[in-house]
């Protein structure tokens, strides 16, 4: 059942390296420490990503990756809280179990039970919380990530509704928690548990993924199964899947009540997470609305006669209504053309030809307004852990 040549050790965190000088994609604006020690490091089945950490391993995909809005599996991103990641041998006979005081009974599914229930497949945003943190100003701790925190995927497996419901779900159950196969290291570390409200675990839209674009996660993604939460950062995309508890409570651990949250209200919320909110603070959840450009990247010579720009745009599901592109520092904006959507949870690739440009320097920017009129903001709204940072991307390139 299990492919072992997708199981590979961490230790493997070794191959091609290259300084931040040889990296020009490696965004400028990163702390000058994390410009010193990012270099690209080459793990099995992955192209080579930017490793900001190592234990546990934190690598980053290289902006050029969003030129089309699928990111190849090789090339997403990884993120990891805890350095106790599972290997072929701990995933040996591995089972999904469900209970909890709220559920009527307790099951287990392995692989083959997953795959005989009923099947869905969705394209969906899958974003670290922290994307863009290192690009903050003023910075704050965390891990320094810049532009490639994130990635989009066509995921498939059966909805997390209808795993729920082979256990039974009694009328008192208020939050879904969840828990992975890797584990910490020290006996001091908290695990990594975390939970969803009931009414979002439900959703048509949340499944537990046993393939992503079309094969197997990825070990580092989150093989054998990890779930799926569209629109939502994916700090509830638990890796690794191993137990879920319907619970008739909210969880109370240090990944809920302390880490990934925000100043209550500060940012727009469309599902309030309302078993875990508080006066001060609100666990994050949706996703603001964002774009990037990948094409050119920052440092770039570029054709006096004329480019094309290309990026992605996204937000959590009420899709994009535009993105307009500035060539000039932002004292002036056009329309660029969208692509055909591919789902409301999914990158919309974008594309403007800029037509002929000066010789010189040019400055450009990018901003995208959703459906619902949210619009990327002028200044970043700070936050203590970094949240949130969906200020216009701008990028130098070299007009020639």
């Amino acid at each position: 059942m299990l492919r072992r040549d997708v199981l590979v050790g961490v230790g493997a965190l070794v191959g091609h390296k290259a300084s931040a000088a040889t990296m020009p994609w490696l965004s400028p604006d990163l702390p000058d420490g994390t410009r010193t020690e990012a270099h690209l490091v080459q793990v099995p089945g992955k192209q080579p990503l930017i490793q900001l950490s190592d234990r546990p391993p934190n690598l980053e995909t290289p902006v050029q990756a969003f030129r089309t809005a699928i990111t190849p599996n090789d090339q997403f991103f990884v993120r990891y809280h805890l350095a106790g990641i599972p290997d072929a041998k701990k995933l040996d006979g591995w089972k999904l179990e469900i209970g909890g005081d709220a559920a009527e009974r307790s099951v287990a599914f392995g692989m083959q039970q997953l795959n005989d229930l009923p099947q869905t497949e969705i394209i969906a945003v899958c974003q670290c919380s922290g994307n863009r943190r290192g690009l903050c100003q003023p910075h704050v701790p965390g891990v320094e990530w810049g532009y490639g925190a994130m990635g989009c995927a066509t995921w498939h497996g059966p909805m997390l509704r209808d795993v729920l419901k082979s256990a039974g779900i009694k009328p008192e159950a208020v939050e879904i928690w969840l828990n992975g196969v890797d584990e910490p290291v020290l006996a001091a570390t908290p695990a990594f548990h975390k939970s969803l409200p009931l009414a979002r675990a439900l959703a048509d839209e949340t499944i537990v993924a046993t393939s992503m674009n079309g094969a197997p996660l990825p070990l580092l993604n989150g093989f054998p199964a990890r779930l799926i939460v569209p629109g939502w950062t994916s700090t509830y995309w638990m890796k690794h899947l191993s137990n879920i508890t319907i619970s008739s409570k909210p969880i109370d651990n240090f990944w809920m009540t302390k880490a990934y949250r925000v100043p209550a209200g500060m940012f727009p919320v469309a599902d309030p997470f309302t078993t875990q909110n508080n006066a001060q603070t609100w666990p994050i959840t949706g996703m603001v609305v964002n774009s990037l450009i990948a094409s050119p990247i920052a440092g770039e010579q570029v054709d006096r006669s004329g480019f094309t720009i290309r990026g992605v745009a996204w937000d959590r599901g009420n899709g994009i209504a535009r993105v307009d592109v500035s060539l000039d520092g932002g004292n002036s904006w056009q329309g660029a053309l969208l692509d055909r959507e591919l789902g409301r949870f999914a990158f919309r690739t974008f594309r403007l030809a800029t037509g002929p440009l000066p010789r010189g320097t040019a400055e450009l920017r990018v901003r995208a307004t959703s459906d619902s009129k949210e619009t990327q903001p002028d200044a970043w709204k700070v936050n203590p852990a970094g949240y949130h940072n969906n200020v216009p991307q701008r990028l130098t390139v070299t007009v020639v």
